[in-house]
């Protein structure tokens, strides 16, 4: 089966990575677009070849058919269009973060189970072949029960979160806007726009669920977060030191360093680094052999996931709707503990 499927927010990442990305499979067509601004409309329809075009998401789902939806608008609102597309019927790749509350994050959440759909946040390390190795291992019981996790997270996006025209993006079709990344009533920031993702790869691997969370930021001269260190604890009693920075030289780029410790061993994940490693007390450690660039961050690699989603095929959702909601979850909660200045405890 060919997949249909319709797009939401047909900004700079949009454009650049997810029209691209589908189209450039077999699984599914990208049949239709939605956005606010008709002259865009027309712009990005011409350009791809998009015939279907709306300014209104319910007309759109009432019309094309649709097997699965990609929400790419601005990060606060996500709620909206994720939830009427899986009340539609259509699985739903929402861009990360998730949502920008946890309210928002477990109401999507609630939608998928209650339609039967799947959501699919691209959080795109997560759908790597060693990750989803690793999550085995953890889930195999390979380092016993997880107790403790350091996560750390560095991007060279320090324009991106200043306000300021991000330097890789000047030939794209569009440019990121200051209202989505710098802005602080908006969830611009370090850790909606970059931690996700790390935390998102913690949480698949280790099956940690945020219980609370005490943190502090640094500011770009927006007054969004540059710089995250927080601190959290688990239901089921374990730590998280997690920490962010945005200021990471453009020749370095991103990298996450990543360390679960259990009760019989550790994981050990850094793609800059191409390291994978399961460390145990009895020896039978394993180290992963990983090409010179499977590290480097594929954006198009979950869009092609969820193609296929749409397409009826079996795959492993490795950045899922409950994955995408404890997420949220605790990046609400860092904000708001940064905040108050005071340890959160977190719902859900």
């Amino acid at each position: 089966m060919t997949a249909r499927i319709g797009l939401v927010g047909a900004g700079w990442w949009a454009t650049f990575n997810h029209i691209p990305a589908v189209q450039e499979g077999a699984e599914a067509d990208l049949v239709a677009i939605c956005d606010l601004d008709e002259a865009r409309l027309a712009e990005v329809g011409s350009r791809f070849g998009i015939e279907g075009r709306y300014t209104n998401l319910t007309d759109m789902l009432a019309a094309e058919d649709l097997d699965g939806v990609i929400v790419s608008t601005p990060h606060v609102a996500h709620r909206a269009p994720a939830v009427e597309a899986l009340e539609a019927g259509c699985h739903v790749m929402v861009e990360k973060p998730m949502a920008t509350t946890a309210e928002d994050g477990w109401a999507i959440a609630k939608a998928a189970k209650t339609a039967g759909k799947e959501v699919l946040v691209p959080t795109g390390m997560n759908f790597e072949w060693f990750s989803i190795k690793a999550a085995g291992w953890a889930r195999s019981g390979r380092i016993g029960e997880v107790r403790h996790a350091a996560c750390q997270m560095g991007s060279a996006l320090s324009d991106l979160f200043a306000g300021e025209p991000m330097l890789e993006t000047a030939d794209h079709m569009y440019r990121p806007p200051a209202s989505t990344w710098a802005d602080p009533e908006r969830a611009g920031g370090y850790g909606w726009g970059q931690l996700s993702h790390a935390l998102a790869w913690l949480l698949y691997v280790s099956g940690l669920k945020g219980e609370s969370v005490y943190a502090v930021t640094g500011k770009s001269k927006t007054g969004v977060d540059f710089y995250d260190a927080a601190v959290c604890q688990t239901t089921n009693g374990a730590t998280i030191s997690l920490s962010g920075a945005s200021t990471v030289p453009k020749h370095v780029g991103m990298h996450m360093d990543i360390k679960i410790y259990g009760t019989e061993g550790l994981i050990y994940f850094d793609n800059a680094l191409n390291r994978l490693e399961l460390r145990r007390d009895d020896k039978d450690d394993e180290v992963v052999e990983m090409a010179p660039d499977d590290g480097e961050y594929d954006g198009a690699l979950p869009v092609k996931v969820f193609a296929k989603l749409c397409a009826g095929e079996s795959v492993e959702n490795a950045s899922n709707g409950e994955n995408g909601a404890r997420v949220t979850e605790i990046l609400h909660g860092l904000y708001r503990s940064a905040e108050a200045g005071a340890p959160l405890k977190l719902g859900g």
